[in-house]
């Protein structure tokens, strides 16, 4: 299937934090969507492999996405070589979304800045016609490069390029973080503290969210960062 969408993160929740807003709502609107970790988070303080599956699960039924797949990248000592940008690029292919989602230019987590480079040069050399892939079922796959790349933010406080409006499905993206209930704040949870862990950082999701929409006039927002210049062919569509 192809998707319109397709949004990558370094770990399973990456990617609920920073665009499961966008997502929900472009897939309100019609739009075809899908999620692809790179790594199955192993190395996180909290939780498991097969618990951290499971809440992914939980979150691609909130989201409604059309697909949700791991490609078990090592967390924490992935890199951005021929290897794994052949493993990106494979699935663009597979998948041709017009729009991908991926990490922080830079973040918190080394893994978050890494994801974000190697999603992008995957992005470029998937363009590429020399460049020579197989499907999954070994057949040769045609060249995709996507229309546009949106780097969303995340821990750090980044200016956005755009901010995109999420009013009306702010909840739907919490719940779909709270999914991840071994990841975030749980007022009986005994397990080790974690800078994600605390109240201040689940409230912070929210805040975020109602302040970017307070910078465009709307309930709620999340902002993204581009590489490329952003265009429209009509005015209208920058006026609310």
């Amino acid at each position: 299937m192809t998707l319109d969408i397709l949004a990558f993160g370094a770990h399973p929740d990456d990617v609920e934090l920073g665009c499961a807003g966008t997502l929900a709502r472009s897939v309100s609107q019609g739009k075809t969507a899908g999620i692809i970790d790179l790594t199955q988070g192993e190395m996180g303080t909290r939780g498991s492999v097969a618990l951290r599956k499971e809440e992914a699960a939980k979150s691609k039924a909130i989201l409604k996405v059309n697909i949700r797949e791991n490609l078990a990248f090592r967390d924490g000592f992935f890199i951005n070589d021929e290897v794994h940008q052949r493993a990106v690029i494979q699935k663009i292919r597979s998948y041709r979304p017009e729009v991908v989602f991926c990490n922080a230019i830079h973040d918190r987590h080394i893994d978050h800045g890494k994801g974000n480079r190697l999603v992008n040069d995957a992005c470029f050399l998937s363009g590429l016609t020399k460049v020579k892939t197989q499907s999954e079922s070994g057949e040769n796959q045609e060249a995709w490069r996507p229309k546009l790349v949106l780097e969303y933010i995340q821990w750090n406080e980044i200016e956005p390029d755009i901010v995109f409006d999420i009013s009306g499905f702010l909840e739907t993206k919490l719940k779909a973080v709270k999914a991840f209930s071994s990841q975030f704040y749980n007022p009986n949870g005994v397990e080790e503290s974690t800078p994600i862990t605390s109240l201040n950082f689940l409230e912070s999701v929210a805040y975020r969210a109602h302040n970017l929409g307070r910078l465009i006039g709307t309930e709620a927002g999340e902002g993204f960062t581009s590489r490329q210049p952003l265009s429209v062919n009509n005015l209208n569509s920058l006026i609310r």
